[in-house]
């Protein structure tokens, strides 16, 4: 079962709602993992690309688009494709559908329409037994 983490954010901004994505990643990257965003689109991916580079003075993420060829050297994804096999322990999942991994990490603004999406990825992941934990921020 994966165990699946839901961060629900108190601003409707969906440009906070990528700063908080990059937070999360830096945090996994400083402690060794390498982890898969997925997105539901290519500017979505190039957002996430964009902020990787300017979200924090002085902050470094190796990381790179993912066009459907795996990194010899590990790094951070993002994309649209599902992930790669060696990138499948954590996924952040920005996209409006369920995905799977060891661990899944859904990040929602409170605007309605991605609380909306995210209420019906919260049941998929319910009814297909995996464990559940919301963060509201």
């Amino acid at each position: 079962m994966s165990d699946i983490t839901f961060y629900v954010l108190p601003t409707a901004s969906q440009h906070e709602r990528y700063v908080f994505t990059c937070k999360l990643i830096e945090k996994a990257y400083r402690t060794g993992v390498f982890c898969y965003v997925l997105t539901d689109d290519n500017a979505q991916s190039q957002r996430i690309d964009d902020l990787l580079w300017t979200f924090r003075a002085g902050s470094f993420i190796p990381h790179q688009i993912y066009v459907g060829e795996a990194p010899a050297i590990p790094q951070v994804l993002i994309g649209t494709l599902p992930p790669p096999k060696d990138w499948q322990n954590t996924v952040l999942n920005l996209s409006s559908n369920c995905t799977t991994a060891n661990r899944v990490l859904e990040i929602l603004d409170n605007s309605e329409a991605t609380k909306a999406t995210g209420r019906q990825r919260y049941r998929q992941y319910k009814d297909a037994g995996h464990e559940l934990t919301t963060h509201k921020m």
